[in-house]
């Protein structure tokens, strides 16, 4: 056991690996890690899927029986995708279980092009639900303004929710009340509360990439010394609005009908900056009743050498907006970094949904031929710590 990792969990971290592959599934690697390394749950993405499907032989024999079937590429994706997903839930089925639905959580995501699509993000987030048949997934709703409404209609039908793709704190606040009104619903609907559960995904990493090539841009000494603080100065942030709301007269009534908070998820956790320390926004980011989703590079080096400070961010809300004010006052716009932001991500998304259609369907052609599967591979800058 990782005792810089078990330290983590201990401080009330919840540890997932943004990352699953058939691979690791097959191989007990996904179980090990949970055995060793305090992870709880998963993150996917289609990265995540479009790099493990072409560079993995695991597939071959499910690509043949898919090719058999004259099966489309689409029906391939979800059939592929929700498989690992669901083996996945059935490693962390104890974990759910003890942890009463808090952690053994799997997600997966619906489809890029539906980002802009509240009916058709809804109608796939209820297919996959029912696909993956089992309790613990989440199902993986991106914060675009469509996808609010999204998130409540899902959460109102008793699907438990991972929202992703949050740079913004005005959409943050929209995400909370998304939730409520969800959770409004689904009382009213019949539903247990507290079988529902969600986490809101606030992309951290990504924020100070943007951001320092602007400070490097302005040139000054007072912007430079702005560098890499924007990150963290906006998930702090984020967690006063968090605790903000999770203490509302309008939560508490939920949460006296058994609702569960919506937890904070550290995502995009992976350092740009081969200048920054590798485990920068883990250790820095520490706050019980949060999850921090990483690449397993990045648990890797939290591993090895990775320190404990305590809390570093409930207090914190005041010193985080000096941060951002100092950030306008050299010129930084931030209100269009976000916005930046959240575009690049849907087209980065698109395109690793792309990368993946077209290797299933080079998968789904050499299996209907009797070759094996193709050795092509995904980009992986763009894996849910690249997220």
């Amino acid at each position: 056991m990782s005792d810089r990792l078990k330290q983590l969990a201990d401080a009330g971290v919840s540890i997932w690996l943004d990352d699953l592959s058939r691979e690791r599934l097959k191989t007990g690697n996904l179980a090990d890690l949970a055995a060793t390394s305090s992870v709880v749950g998963v993150t996917t993405n289609p990265t995540i899927f479009a790099s493990a499907l072409a560079k993995g032989e695991q597939y071959d024999e499910q690509m043949r029986e898919l090719a058999a079937v004259d099966s489309s590429v689409e029906d391939a994706i979800k059939a592929l995708t929700t498989d690992d997903v669901r083996h996945a839930c059935d490693v962390f089925s104890d974990v759910y279980a003890s942890s009463k639905g808090y952690d053994g959580r799997v997600s997966i995501e619906v489809e890029p092009g539906l980002a802009k699509d509240t009916d058709g993000t809804v109608a796939e987030a209820a297919d996959l639900f029912k696909i993956v048949d089992r309790p613990n997934v989440l199902i993986k709703i991106p914060a675009t303004v469509e996808g609010l409404p999204a998130i409540t209609r899902s959460i109102a039908e008793g699907i438990s929710v991972n929202v992703t793709l949050i740079f913004a704190l005005e959409r943050y606040r929209g995400v909370i009340d998304a939730y409520f009104s969800g959770l409004e619903q689904a009382a009213a609907n019949g539903h247990d509360l507290g079988q529902i559960h969600s986490v809101a995904s606030f992309f951290v990493s990504r924020v100070d990439s943007e951001v320092d090539k602007r400070l490097d841009a302005v040139g000054t000494d007072e912007a430079k010394a702005l560098k890499s603080q924007a990150a963290l100065a906006n998930a702090r942030l984020a967690y006063a609005l968090y605790e903000e709301q999770f203490s509302s007269e309008r939560w508490t009534a939920l949460e006296a009908q058994g609702a569960n908070r919506q937890r904070p998820l550290w995502a995009s956790t992976g350092v740009k900056d081969p200048d920054l320390p590798d485990t920068l926004y883990v250790s820095e980011l520490v706050v019980a009743g949060t999850v921090n989703t990483m690449p397993e590079k990045t648990m890797q080096a939290f591993a090895d050498h990775g320190e404990l400070q305590g809390d570093k961010v409930s207090g914190t809300g005041p010193d985080a907006q000096q941060v951002i004010d100092r950030l306008t006052a050299v010129g930084v716009d931030f209100d269009d970094v976000v916005a930046v932001l959240e575009r690049e991500g849907l087209e980065k998304f698109d395109k690793s949904w792309s990368e993946l259609v077209e290797t299933v369907q080079t998968a789904l052609r050499d299996a209907d031929q009797g070759k094996s599967s193709p050795g092509q591979s995904a980009d992986p800058d763009v894996t849910h710590d690249s997220q």
